[in-house]
């Protein structure tokens, strides 16, 4: 017994970070696969901006609706369980979105997917904050990262099934089918034991303080009402970061295809540079948050995510409209992970629950931001619709005095 309590905790969490890895990063492929197919459902359902922008909102409704189930259900079975439950339902909601012959039936089906991807999303990133406390150091972003890898690479799938030719079904089908057996594969490597148990530090993390944007100062949090502006200004910040990937998700592939004539394949990547560039800041988020503390991190994004969008509005052609995309996804890289590590660890409220609401009203941002961008674009044009990603920005400059403003020492 003695024995494998020392020698368990390293390569355990060895293996859960990697199994966790996994499922962030199916959980970025398997939407992202359906993206760049939007133009085409929207032209074989034949609807408009408003339409469209209302039907594709059902995806976050659905997250809306379902996200405050996650807790009871992590509770209940598991917050591996319900990842890898909630990824195999989230495929088969997006196949049958794909397959939708009805503007009816496409809304339901990516209302489904999205309750099946709001409970993927939170017991993910559950068991993420649980494998993080057995190295003791923030790790979270880098699971963030492989998500954004996870993105790019089911656009990349999407973009090369509408190359050769291949039928929506066949393309969603096989996409499912791969992504959910990885997923499956990952369960066993999974942390053992429920949720709410103190996890062991490995070996080589023994002594070692646990510090940064997951642990909120005393200096920083007095008194409930001091929390409760802190919880509302990171729902804020998440929420503008969640704003701007729905701008890529929804909007960039038409934005591209329509207002500047790109076709189908190229279309699709403004979405994939947009993911791609935040998975780059994603990937070395931790070390600049490190260096020059959150707040400086996410005042410097807002400001790239403002500036850039902005100028690519201001005077659009489709390299320059890329890179407007490109540096709007780096600029909100480090948001969510950032409101996340912070709301897990506000003082006064039960564990897990700064989680679960930050993740839930986060995706408030997916659910009003396609009718509001659609009904814009019906009356005055997608390209000022579109100016929702540059004002995203200068809401994260303006709040970003509530995150960590210095630089964690480990």
């Amino acid at each position: 017994m003695t024995v494998e309590t020392e020698t368990r905790p390293l390569p355990a969490a060895r293996h859960a970070r990697a199994a966790v890895a996994v499922l962030f990063f199916t959980n970025g492929a398997l939407f992202a696969n359906l993206l760049p197919r939007y133009p085409q459902i929207k032209e074989d359902l034949a609807i408009g901006n408003g339409a469209y922008g209302l039907a594709v909102a059902a995806f976050p409704a659905g997250a809306i609706t379902a996200g405050l189930a996650a807790g009871l259900l992590i509770r209940r079975m598991g917050s591996a369980r319900v990842a890898v439950l909630g990824t195999l339902l989230t495929g088969a909601g997006i196949l049958a979105a794909g397959l939708a012959p009805s503007v009816a039936l496409f809304a339901t089906a990516l209302f489904l997917a999205g309750a099946m991807d709001a409970l993927t999303d939170v017991a993910q990133n559950a068991h993420g904050l649980r494998v993080q406390r057995l190295y003791g150091r923030s790790i979270l972003n880098s699971f963030h990262a492989v998500w954004s890898i996870g993105a790019v690479t089911g656009g990349l799938m999407a973009a090369g099934a509408m190359s050769l030719g291949l039928s929506l079904g066949v393309h969603l089908a096989v996409s499912a089918v791969v992504l959910v057996a990885a997923a499956g594969a990952a369960l066993r490597f999974c942390l053992p034991g429920p949720d709410n148990e103190p996890e062991e530090t490995g070996p080589e993390e023994t002594g070692r303080k646990e510090t940064g944007p997951e642990r909120l100062t005393a200096e920083g949090a007095r008194g409930t009402s001091r929390v409760g502006v802190v919880l509302a200004a990171l729902v804020l910040i998440a929420t503008a970061g969640t704003l701007v990937e729905d701008a890529g998700n929804s909007w960039a592939a038409l934005y591209l295809s329509d207002a500047l004539h790109a076709s189908a394949a190229l279309a699709a990547s403004g979405f994939i540079a947009l993911v791609g560039a935040q998975f780059i800041g994603r990937l070395i988020g931790d070390r600049l948050v490190d260096r020059f503390g959150q707040r400086a991190v996410a005042r410097a994004g807002g400001l790239i995510t403002a500036v850039g969008m902005g100028l690519a509005l201001a005077v659009p052609t489709l390299p320059g409209t890329i890179l407007g995309f490109a540096l709007a996804g780096f600029g909100v890289a480090t948001l969510v992970p950032a409101a996340m590590h912070e709301a897990d660890a506000l003082p006064g409220l039960k564990p897990g629950s700064g989680l679960t609401i930050v993740s839930w009203l986060m995706r408030l941002g997916f659910l009003l931001s396609p009718p509001i961008v659609g009904q814009v674009a019906d009356a005055a044009g997608l390209r000022t619709g579109l100016l929702v990603i540059p004002a995203a920005g200068v809401l994260v400059v303006l709040l970003a005095g509530v995150l960590q403003a210095r630089p964690r020492r480990d």
